[in-house]
């Protein structure tokens, strides 16, 4: 019998510590100690750097590429920590929100060679926290004894990589008639992940018929859009526009997935409007914080889908990508319903990018 947490509940651990700025320390062939950069402060750098040894801090190539940083990791670049780093000297590496009023950052001399799965798991790590994807990161001579000595949570790298690199199981938790301006006919459906992730919702209207195509649309929470009515984007229209043809049709499931900014989260995608503002579209903007262009996994539709009786769907969406992904995840899409709603002179551009640099069918 054990009540302690398995290699699940650890990560989630981990995610909050390192929300926190408390350093989490990953076990394998090499024990490392990591910390955020987003959350550092001075005490634990200056405890960092009192260890000894030699410090890095990592980034992603994405970012990398900004600082004009070689990247011989393929998608990872270590930048030495200098004997004088300061918390916002590390920032200022890991946020580009100053790098056109400083962008001479470097050179920077970037370590290369050896085992860097500890790094990349901690990048990982971090961007599923919804942090700027860069930390700091020690080797250790004994990564058990010094979690154990401090407190500090302690994963298994080898047992960490796998539950990172899969999307965690979802599990309905409840439904409930939800009359709507839509449909008076709706019914929400909570489903919740086991990584103790972000909670995913599906609003079905009506009663669809589970052995007929259904009338779908996977869409990604967007606080500015669909709450507070943003001009930037086009999400709000959408959202409404899709499910008012539910509601004329009579029936739809709408999936709505806590996946804000394209995978970023809302605090960085408020980091990607600031640049924005400087002049970088929006997959630019993604690739100067270290993201991809769309870090979504839109899996977890079709995984809701299946759990809800449905195997078809009449999929509304402009993003070729959603209907390739819910192919390949084993839900047929009998036709794709374009849904052209929102265009304003304030998201014009960006609905432009969506168009050359997304795929998307504008």
């Amino acid at each position: 019998m054990s009540f302690g947490p398995d290699i699940t509940e650890q990560l989630a651990r981990a995610r909050a510590d390192l929300r926190m700025g408390v350093p989490v320390v990953l076990n394998g062939a090499q024990s490392v100690l990591v910390l955020a950069a987003e959350t550092l402060n001075a005490q634990r750098l200056t405890d960092l750097l009192a260890l000894g040894g030699d410090p890095v801090l990592t980034v992603t190539a994405r970012r990398a590429e900004t600082l004009k940083a070689r990247v011989y990791d393929e998608d990872l670049a270590r930048l030495p920590l200098p004997d004088d780093a300061t918390p916002a000297w590390v920032q200022s590496i890991a946020n580009p929100a100053d790098d056109l009023r400083s962008p001479m950052k470097g050179p920077f001399n970037c370590a290369r060679g050896g085992d860097v799965q500890a790094h990349r798991t901690a990048l990982q790590l971090v961007k599923s926290a919804r942090l700027l994807p860069a930390v700091l990161v020690l080797d250790l001579p004994d990564g058990r004894g010094f979690a154990n000595t401090h407190g500090l949570t302690a994963l298994d790298l080898v047992a960490a990589m796998p539950i990172l690199s899969l999307r965690s199981d979802l599990h309905p938790v409840v439904n409930a008639r939800l009359p709507m301006e839509a449909s008076d006919a709706g019914r929400l459906h909570i489903f919740r992940p086991e990584d103790g992730g972000e909670e995913h919702y599906a609003i079905e209207v009506g009663r669809p018929d589970r052995s007929k195509p259904v009338l779908a649309r996977l869409h990604s929470a967007c606080f500015t859009g669909d709450v507070m009515g943003s001009l930037k984007c086009d999400c709000g229209p959408q959202l409404r526009a899709a499910l008012a043809q539910m509601g004329q049709e009579g029936h739809g499931v709408l999936l709505y997935l806590n996946q804000e900014g394209r995978g970023i989260g809302l605090a960085n995608k408020m980091r990607a409007y600031s640049l924005q503002d400087q002049g970088f579209d929006t997959v630019e903007a993604n690739h100067r914080l270290g993201f991809e262009d769309d870090e979504r996994d839109f899996r977890l539709g079709s995984d809701i889908l299946k759990s809800m009786g449905f195997s078809a769907v009449r999929l509304l969406t402009n993003n070729p990508r959603k209907v390739e992904m819910m192919q390949a995840s084993g839900i047929d899409v009998a036709e794709r319903v374009p849904l052209m709603v929102g265009e304003n002179h304030y998201n014009r551009d960006y609905l432009a990018t969506k168009a050359a640099k997304s795929g998307h069918l504008l």
